[in-house]
């Protein structure tokens, strides 16, 4: 048995990491730095290949255990912060690398995790694979 009983959906998530990754540029680099940045984020655009992109506040909020617990968390001072995310179309997992490393910040920093997309999550596809292959 496989035992990942996920499949892939065509799209693929790269998640920007770093928040911090431009605070020794002098504001002339950064406005370079910015322009290369959209200029590969219009080049996804005009490929027909994002899906979405948003940056994401520096704040926010860890929900876990079963009581539910809330706790200050996404800590902005973080090298693992997350500062964003790009949803892409593309057919394969080398392709959503080739594309990230391709991005201008990681340069100087910033570090992108790219992870496809599952049609189902983990145990909903364990679930579909036993009662399918009875």
């Amino acid at each position: 048995m496989n035992p990942n009983n996920q499949q892939t959906t065509g799209e693929h998530l790269l998640l920007i990491r770093g928040t911090h990754w431009n605070s020794s540029l002098s504001p002339a680099e950064l406005q370079r730095v910015m322009t290369d940045f959209y200029g590969w984020v219009e080049g996804l655009q005009s490929r027909g290949i994002l899906r979405g992109a948003q940056p994401l506040m520096e704040e926010g909020k860890i929900i876990s255990g079963a009581q539910s617990l809330v706790t200050d968390g996404v800590f902005a001072e973080s090298k693992e912060a997350i500062a964003g995310y790009f949803l892409l179309s593309v057919a394969s997992t080398d392709e959503a690398v080739k594309l990230a490393q391709a991005c201008p910040i990681l340069a100087y920093g910033a570090q992108i995790e790219m992870r496809p997309i599952a049609d189902l999550c983990r145990p909903m596809a364990d679930i579909k694979a036993a009662t399918t292959t009875k």
